[in-house]
């Protein structure tokens, strides 16, 4: 049997267990968590007093208050629910290139492990194109498996738009989704897919990856330029006027792209691979208030 080794180094277990990711969405888990809800049950961490009325809970009672005031009042503790996190990862063809899949994997594992670590419920998807089960699973002791199955994701490269067919894959009931790709496709496969995120999830995300090659490409002379997803080449002289253009043309589609993110409420964070896992993660991503 082919054992795959661990995406994320073994000494950064205890790091991550450190982070959470913070939400700015209600929870909606029905079941006990780690994190604050808006609505008062029966952690342990105290909220206020509020006047007893019939049909409280008797036990709630304050019975230091009613020596003093001789009126019964209750104490209201805050609820702690779970939340329903959902990651969606971008497995075409231009997102194995160069760094950027290995920084995608560490993202996506480190990410996931933040989750079940808090004992939130996991859910992790992305487009194939035969039906793949996504994995589901709440609790720490499925750290292990979940980068198993994120380690094992060479064979489950897609053909697919990613933009075009990933709403198909995503639940319809999270409190986050975050989406990590490249963000590389047509600007209107993704005003189609974006537009209809904020309807399965409270809080979206979206977490772009980028080489230095697509903000500045380095080549010179006469190259023989392939595209990644449809194997067809393009002869090209790199002059100053190209190099201008293709500039020009990827600064316009990253502007519409942060556009529609701003305009359907998706928290939008471009990140480049040669910052290097550790700055994106503890640095960047908490500077966003990703996590904490």
């Amino acid at each position: 049997m082919n054992i795959k080794k661990n995406v994320l180094p073994v000494e950064w277990g205890s790091k991550i267990g450190r982070y959470s990711l913070q939400s700015r969405s209600r929870i909606r888990g029905q079941h006990k968590g780690s994190h604050r809800s808006h609505r008062f049950g029966s952690s342990l961490d105290f909220s206020d007093f509020r006047e007893y009325h019939p049909g409280d809970d008797v036990r709630q009672l304050d019975w230091n208050i009613y020596a003093r005031t001789e009126k019964y009042f209750i104490k209201r503790f805050l609820d702690e629910q779970e939340m329903r996190v959902h990651i969606l990862l971008d497995t075409t063809k231009s997102m194995v290139q160069d760094d950027k899949w290995e920084l995608a994997k560490l993202l996506t594992a480190a990410l996931g492990s933040m989750v079940l670590n808090k004992d939130d419920h996991l859910s992790f998807s992305y487009v194939t194109d035969t039906p793949v089960p996504p994995f589901r699973r709440k609790g720490a002791s499925f750290q292990y498996a979940f980068e198993q199955t994120v380690a094992k994701l060479e064979n489950h490269i897609v053909n697919k738009s990613f933009a075009n067919n990933a709403m198909n894959i995503v639940p319809k009931d999270s409190t986050i989704l975050i989406i990590i790709s490249d963000g590389l496709e047509p600007i209107e496969e993704w005003q189609a897919f974006l537009k209809q995120t904020p309807k399965v999830a409270g809080d979206v995300r979206f977490l772009q990856l980028q080489t230095a090659q697509e903000i500045a490409p380095n080549f010179t002379g006469d190259v023989q330029l392939v595209d990644v997803e449809t194997k067809e080449p393009l002869n090209v002289s790199m002059s100053q006027n190209v190099t201008t253009s293709y500039k020009q043309l990827r600064e316009a589609h990253q502007q519409q792209l942060e556009a529609l993110c701003h305009q359907y409420g998706i928290a939008f964070l471009p990140v480049k691979t040669y910052d290097g896992i550790q700055h994106i993660l503890f640095q960047q991503l908490t500077k966003a208030y990703w996590i904490q």
